[in-house]
């Protein structure tokens, strides 16, 4: 499935609080979230992928409803 703009959820990036870029889009938690470049976004990647195995190794389920 293409990641478009119109399906961003937030307006401004995470990191940086500058506008999101239509090339700078990814896919977390079933939502498109988007970040200012393609540098925040891969930061953002590399942080999720970093704590969903943390969480994993505990035993816990990183995609849970209840995580926020």
């Amino acid at each position: 499935m293409k990641l478009a703009m119109e399906d961003v959820i937030n307006e401004t990036c995470p990191w940086s609080g500058q506008p999101v870029s239509a090339i700078a889009l990814t896919r977390y938690r079933g939502e498109v979230v988007g970040f200012c470049n393609p540098e925040c976004r891969d930061k953002f990647e590399s942080a999720v992928r970093h704590f969903d195995a943390r969480l994993a190794e505990a035993g816990a389920n990183p995609a849970s409803p209840d995580r926020p």
